[in-house]
Parts: C-alpha cells; sequence; structure tokens
C-alpha cells in the first residue's frame, strides 16, 4: 500500500557540520554550515554566513548542529524473497560448507521454492518490513535484485515488488535482472538451456515492461560458467543494459575480467580476486563491492585483496547483501563497522563505501552518494560529534533526521522552527 505522505524539507538547514567528503565538488566546508532545499532537490550549499538573501525567507530548520552526510546508498541486496533460512546457519554451524548446503537441496534454491510459492502482495509485505529497517538506518539508495524466482513469471513477480517499494517509500530503487543466480530444478543438468530463456525470453521481456535496469550473474563453480556469464553479457548489452556480477566469491573464476571487459558497474564478493581482475577493474573503472555480511556468516576466512585494490585505485563500496541464505543483514552501518573491523577499510573509506562508491555501483553517482546542487534532497542529519561514530557504534543506531527524496522521513523534526 502507498504510505502517507511525509512532511516537505523544503526550507533552509541551518546549524550543520558537513562529514568529511560529503560534498559532490570534493570541496569540505569547516565550519557552520546551510543548505537549502526546494522542490525536493537541493538549491544551494554553503558556510552559513554566506547564505543569499534569495533564500532568507525560507522556514529554516534548526539542526542544532548534527554532522550531515549525503543519504547511504545500499548497493547489493537481495531485498525480495519468500521464507527465510535460518536452518542452514544451524547446518553450516554444524560443520556443513556452503555446497555442501546446495548439495543438499539448500541454498538458492531452497529460497527459489519458497518465492514461488508466495503470491505479490505477500512477498511486497514481507519485504517491507525489512525495508524499513534498512530505511530507519538512513539509506536513501537501494538496489534491489531478482533471482528467486528462476522463471519468467516468477521473476517477474521480485521485480514488481521491488518496484513498488520504491513508489510506495519514496526511496531510489534500482532493480538488477539476476535470472543467473542459479540452476532451477526444471532444468537440473541443461544449465546451457535455461542460458538460453535467460537470454532469449526473460531478460528481453522483463526488460520491455521496464522492471530491469541492470542486469547480474552468478558466475562461480556451483552456479554458472565463463561462457554461460558471457552469453548473459552479451544479451544484456543487447538491450542498452549494463551488467554487474558476483565474482570471485568462492574461487577465481576470472569472471571479475570478463565482467570489466563488458564495463561493468561492478563485481561483488571477489575474496579470491586476482591481479589481473584488478587490472582490468581500474581499467574499466568497475567499483569493487565489499560484502563483510557474507564473509561473516559463512565464517570466511581469505580475505579480499584490500590493499591491491587500494593501491590500483579501484573505488571499494560496501553494502550489505542482504539475502536469507548467506547475510541476513539489516544495518548498513554495521556493514561500515564489518568492512573496518574484518576487512581493514579506513574510516573515511567505510564512509564512502556506503555513500559515494556505493552510488558508482549503481551508475547513480550524479545523482546520489553526495551533496551538491540540484542533486535529489536525500540526506541524514546525524547526533554524533564525529564522522567515525558512524562506523564505531554497532548495536546502537545514532540519533538521527532522515530527508529522502526532499521529504523528512524520519527523526525529531517535524516541521520547521518559526
Amino acid at each position: 500500500m502507498r504510505m502517507a505522505p511525509l512532511p516537505s524539507a523544503d526550507g533552509v538547514w541551518d546549524r550543520l557540520r558537513l562529514a568529511p567528503g560529503a560534498l559532490a565538488d570534493g570541496d569540505d566546508i569547516a565550519g557552520e554550515a546551510a543548505l537549502v532545499v526546494a522542490e525536493g532537490a537541493i538549491r544551494w550549499i554553503g558556510e552559513s554566513a554566506r547564505l543569499p538573501a534569495a533564500f532568507a525567507g525560507l522556514p529554516r530548520f534548526d539542526g542544532g548542529g548534527a554532522l550531515v552526510t549525503p543519504g547511504l546508498v545500499d548497493c547489493h541486496t537481495h531485498l525480495v524473497y519468500g521464507g527465510q533460512r535460518a536452518n542452514e546457519f544451524a547446518m553450516r554451524l554444524a560443520g556443513a560448507t556452503y555446497e555442501e548446503v546446495a548439495q543438499a537441496g539448500g541454498g538458492i534454491v531452497s529460497s527459489v521454492r519458497a518465492t514461488r510459492d508466495a503470491d505479490e502482495d505477500t512477498l511486497y509485505a514481507q519485504s517491507a518490513a525489512r525495508l524499513e529497517q534498512l530505511l530507519a538506518d538512513g539509506v536513501c539508495a537501494i538496489e534491489i535484485k531478482s533471482g528467486y524466482g528462476l522463471a519468467l513469471e516468477h521473476e517477474r513477480k521480485q521485480l514488481r515488488v521491488a518496484r513498488r517499494l520504491g513508489r510506495d517509500y519514496g526511496v531510489t530503487v534500482r532493480t538488477s535482472f539476476l535470472g543467473a543466480h542459479a540452476l532451477p530444478p526444471e532444468y537440473a543438468g541443461r544449465s546451457g538451456d535455461y542460458i538460453d530463456r535467460v537470454c532469449r525470453e526473460m531478460m528481453p521481456a522483463l526488460a520491455a515492461e521496464g522492471l530491469v535496469d541492470a542486469v547480474d550473474v552468478f558466475c562461480e563453480r556451483i552456479a554458472f560458467s565463463l561462457e554461460e556469464t558471457e552469453r548473459v553479457f552479451k544479451a544484456a548489452q543487447a538491450l542498452g543494459l549494463p551488467v554487474k556480477l558476483h565474482a570471485e566469491q568462492l574461487s577465481d573464476m576470472g569472471g571479475a575480467a570478463l565482467a570489466a571487459r563488458y564495463g561493468a558497474l561492478s563485481c561483488d564478493h571477489i575474496e579470491h580476486l586476482s591481479a589481473e581482475g584488478i587490472a582490468a577493474m581500474r581499467e574499466a573503472g568497475t567499483v569493487a563491492v565489499l560484502l563483510p555480511g557474507a564473509y561473516y556468516t559463512l565464517r570466511d576466512t581469505h580475505l579480499p585483496p584490500i590493499e591491491a585494490l587500494r593501491a590500483a585505485g579501484v573505488p571499494m563500496a560496501v553494502s550489505t547483501d542482504h539475502n536469507p541464505g548467506t547475510s541476513p543483514a539489516l544495518s548498513l552501518l554495521l556493514m561500515a563497522n564489518m568492512a573496518c573491523t574484518l576487512f581493514r577499510l579506513t574510516v573515511p573509506e567505510a564512509l564512502a563505501g556506503i555513500t559515494r562508491h556505493a552510488a558508482r555501483a549503481l551508475g547513480l553517482q550524479d545523482t546520489h552518494g553526495a551533496l551538491g546542487v540540484g542533486r535529489p534532497a536525500d540526506f541524514v542529519l546525524w547526533l554524533v560529534r564525529d564522522a567515525a561514530e558512524l562506523a564505531y557504534w554497532f548495536g546502537q543506531q545514532p540519533r538521527r533526521t532522515i530527508v529522502r527524496q526532499g521529504r523528512i522521513a524520519s527523526g525529531p523534526l517535524e516541521k520547521p522552527i518559526a
């Protein structure tokens, strides 16, 4: 159902401290700052003392010295699905590997069964509850993948729910068609035939319906080969759709280099990423998306090559990878903490990873992930002293006011001060 209208954020937001790196132009404002919102967009940002006279009569919001960041961006999620897989969590704790769980009939195919059995309204209700938790963390843009339907009608159902969530909650949603996520049971032993259907039937139909913003593939031993991945990429290219890739999570398949040749927006997971893959991603401008929630849940010990990515200048995004099997995470701030503690990102790297680099991983770098004149009014006021606190705390949600698409979506401010 459509949510009730939220209060407008139009006016002057004053007494702010801009977080380092928050501005799209790369500059910082050291002193007290203000920004002006009108008709859902940012119209001016600068030092409070330099507020143009033309804006002096607008309603004013007292920021109270809050730290301001761009709205957070969760650039890799599988948010729409049926059921849950807590039993598999227990299996892994008892010693089963990711591959053994899949071979026992669990894994992605388990979620496929539950998703196929659920109608669209049921999927919407379940997914909305999860989305609300992410939005409460300050998320203002999110990617939602399909991939738990593995048949046209069910992939369509997932993507339709994703679009509904974006409309009803006033949040930017980018959809990724992940039909090549796993081999459905009815195609056992016939992966080539299934990829034909993905490329010739499913992808064109869903793209024609306006349900697809990008195309993703799970390239791995337990999923799809390099050759099958490239077939999907070629089909996406023919439809004018950008590509992404679940790459090098469990082994080095060479998927990142392949994805980079197709100008991929991002390669995600990348624990086993090679030097060749890093070089290809750097050349293509492909973002490395780090998913510490899956690393943690799977009790992985093979770290992504953070230092090599850093040295190469490959932008690193951080995301929840919310999914029922390997990352049932519903806090992007917690993922920022994990990226620091598990992967040794610095605080500035982690914060860039959940804002500007995450936006780039979705092709949204011109509108999201940084504050700038003409961009949507997506920002968060945090009642913290230091930006490091956003990656420091876990199990505690800092007090905040969230402005999303020019509306006050959450927080203590309900109306401008007189």
